[in-house]
């Protein structure tokens, strides 16, 4: 069973005043408490859910530097993070989704609102290990400290999947409760860093998007489910 923490409903202020045109302005945003996966979905999850559906392989699953089944898995579309969301709801009777980006720049925050990282403002590679870690690959999930919400890789690793379109503008527009994004697009959001990166661990606020059929080795997802 997906092991799930809950975040708790509160406002932040989203974004980063210093950082990328996409990030500003900094604007207060409030979020219903939900919860989402403590873990990216891993190559073990998502393999039951191959076996499940008759689905093929990722492109990268036999690989062997992407085939621990306890790595996140990688090469997946956006669309298969959706549809193993869909799998993952029909099992439990749950309404399992992907997160908005409200939501996962709330819960990547970890309760440190404007700090520049899941862990407070220390440079990315104080991280333990940062020089020794993603030599070839993304790292097992939890495998570095996780931050206030005993969230496990956050901004780092893979790319997440969000459920929102993408829009560089958006913040000057986004509603105060609950954004969902805009209602169309040609690119779906994702947040977090990833292993094939110069810098490996993203800031919270970073933005990045693809369109929602690419499928890279350094992109996956974590899930999210309401609050009820």
């Amino acid at each position: 069973m997906t092991d799930l923490v809950s975040i708790p409903g509160s406002d932040f202020f989203m974004g980063q005043e210093d950082g990328r045109d996409e990030e500003r302005p900094v604007h207060r945003v409030w979020v219903a408490p939900f919860r989402l996966g403590r873990f990216q979905v891993t190559n073990a999850e998502y393999d039951e859910f191959r076996r499940a559906t008759g689905r093929t392989a990722t492109k990268f699953r036999e690989q062997p530097e992407f085939a621990n089944p306890q790595q996140p898995v990688v090469g997946v579309s956006w669309f298969d993070a959706v549809d193993y969301c869909r799998w993952l709801s029909a099992e439990s009777g749950r309404r399992f989704r992907l997160p908005a980006e409200a939501e996962w720049e709330f819960a990547a925050r970890g309760g440190l609102d404007q700090c520049l990282y899941p862990w407070g403002n220390e440079s990315f590679a104080e991280r333990p290990d940062y020089a020794l870690r993603w030599t070839t690959g993304p790292e097992p999930v939890g495998s570095a400290p996780p931050n206030g919400y005993e969230l496990f890789d956050m901004c780092e690793n893979v790319h997440e999947w969000c459920s929102d379109w993408f829009d560089p503008d958006y913040y000057a527009v986004s509603p105060v409760e609950n954004p969902q994004g805009p209602v169309a697009g040609t690119r779906r959001a994702s947040r977090g860093g990833a292993w094939r990166h110069h810098i490996k661990i993203a800031r919270c606020a970073a933005r990045s998007s693809i369109p929602p059929e690419f499928c890279y080795a350094d992109y996956g997802f974590r899930v999210a489910c309401d609050a009820s």
